[in-house]
């Protein structure tokens, strides 16, 4: 007896649904959209490991001061880890995110025969070098996405983030019982092969923003939605509301 696919095949009309959202949501949020910085790869997997579960300003300030203080990576891999702690005493959890980058460091040096550089990913596939990060202690999908993405790289993976999930998940377009680790293959899949990486970073900006500015967690504003009619979820609500206000 066959076994059954890892993930299930994806409709040709949920892929004309998520193109839909993507041109809808771009035309609003003024795609393409700037990539917000270009720093070297190795760079953006420790900014992304710095910024779980921590807002952008503290995870930045943390990893300016941690460059500020341990110059090199290597430094950084060598260093006392409560140095390394210390350095990063404004992200969410130091305790635990210092001995990781430590760890994520030294494997690094182990696979690459002490070469403390990621540049090397730009020279394989996309899936390829997603599963070489992910072998990383603690490196997840977004994780490796973020870093082949946002970096000078700059190759075509999609991260999801908690936003970016939630609208995901509200129009349909992944189920509500799917996390967001298993998403990033669901919602990638439903994209274009071709996409270079600014249309795929134009994707997850403006799921992103759409989920910061408009699909709120609590009380969205499905009223003012670029994509209400493509929303199951925002419709299902708003008939709810306009059927509990009192008849005048």
């Amino acid at each position: 007896m066959p076994s059954l696919p890892l993930f299930p095949d994806f409709s040709s009309e949920l892929r004309v649904k998520a193109l839909r959202v993507h041109e809808r949501l771009c035309a609003v949020y003024g795609c393409p959209i700037p990539f917000f910085r270009g720093q070297d790869p190795l760079s953006e997997l420790v900014s992304a490991l710095l910024s779980h579960r921590t807002r952008n300003a503290s995870s930045g300030a943390a990893f300016r001061q941690l460059r500020a203080r341990l110059p090199t990576w290597e430094e950084v891999r060598d260093a006392p880890c409560l140095e390394v702690q210390e350095a990063i005493s404004a992200v969410t959890w130091p305790e635990q995110k210092a001995p990781r980058i430590q760890q994520v460091l030294r494997c690094i040096s182990e696979l690459r025969s002490g070469d403390l550089s990621l540049d090397f990913l730009g020279e394989l596939p996309v899936r390829e070098a997603r599963d070489w990060l992910e072998h990383l202690p603690g490196v997840g999908p977004k994780t490796s996405a973020a870093t082949l993405l946002f970096s000078r790289l700059r190759m075509p993976a999609l991260p999801v983030d908690s936003h970016h999930h939630r609208v995901a998940v509200r129009l349909g377009l992944v189920p509500e019982s799917m996390p967001v680790g298993p998403a990033h293959h669901v919602l990638e899949a439903q994209l274009p092969l071709d996409w270079d990486a600014q249309r795929v970073y134009d994707n997850h900006e403006a799921l992103m923003l759409h989920g910061q500015r408009c699909c709120f967690y609590r009380e969205p504003a499905c009223e003012r939605c670029a994509v209400l009619d493509l929303c199951p979820t925002g419709r299902i609500r708003l008939s709810h509301v306009r059927n509990s206000q009192p008849m005048r």
